[in-house]
């Protein structure tokens, strides 16, 4: 935010001798004791006081997010934490880095595409098209197809019972969320995996989250499943056995290394 004049300015924390305010609300005598991380939370990032529907529905999200066993954030954790046991906030960026487009962060391209059929004149042509353009280009539609989850992702259908049970959200985000996937059926001749993401991007744009921030609710659930498995690294080492793993299990085929 800016003033008149072009000045940054902002409105998510401030602080006297005495006191700290989280936007306008006071730390000590607002917040603490009284309120839950998750409402804080969507206080500060949405810039308004949640509702109840907002933190249940964030509440079961961060919980479905913040873990998928030896995932590559969580392999790149451990390694750095291997490498670099006295930087246990650096393994935990190193595997954080790993949410984007492709594993765990894939919510933001999902949504997307639900935010382009909600803008549609004809949400039903509109989702058709998204599913010949992927097709065409061979590449999956983000939120569709698990290699671990056929021929459903539980996890998917979990969140959107929870949220079908909610009188408060208007449901248009997971309404475009079954035209896509009607449609992605169809194209692919046969059922396509609705996987967990994809249900995600449609309950956290029905909570009012903006599309461009929805990988931050990965990165705030990661992060903490990321500390669990620092936790067994320190319990029960296995980077190293990682580390051997692939090393003999890629094999060199250079002339480098031949006796004579």
């Amino acid at each position: 935010m800016t003033t008149a004049n072009n000045t940054p300015t902002t409105r998510l924390c401030t602080h006297t001798l005495t006191s700290l305010h989280y936007r306008d609300a006071n730390l000590v005598e607002d917040l603490m004791g009284k309120k839950s991380f998750t409402e804080v939370m969507l206080m500060q990032i949405l810039g308004r006081n949640p509702r109840g529907v907002d933190l249940r529905i964030t509440d079961v999200v961060l919980i479905v997010l913040m873990e998928h066993g030896l995932t590559p954030s969580a392999i790149a954790t451990r390694l750095i934490y291997m490498s670099a046991p006295e930087n246990l906030q650096g393994a935990v960026s190193a595997g954080l880095l790993a949410v984007g487009s492709s594993f765990v962060g894939t919510m933001e391209n999902c949504s997307r595409l639900l935010d382009r059929i909600g803008a549609a004149a004809d949400p039903e042509a509109e989702a058709q098209e998204i599913a010949r353009e992927h097709k065409a280009l061979k590449i999956p539609v983000p939120g569709f197809g698990h290699h671990l989850h056929k021929p459903v992702d539980p996890r998917a259908y979990k969140l959107l019972d929870l949220a079908r049970a909610e009188p408060d959200l208007a449901g248009d985000k997971i309404r475009a969320l079954e035209c896509l996937s009607r449609a992605v059926d169809a194209a692919a001749g046969r059922p396509i995996t609705l996987n967990a993401t994809g249900a995600v991007a449609a309950l956290l744009g029905e909570i009012g989250v903006p599309t461009n921030v929805m990988r931050g609710f990965a990165v705030i659930s990661r992060a903490a499943g990321l500390v669990a498995h620092i936790v067994e690294e320190q319990q029960s080492p296995s980077g190293r056995f990682i580390w051997d793993t692939v090393e003999h299990a890629i094999p060199y085929v250079g002339e480098g290394g031949q006796t004579t």
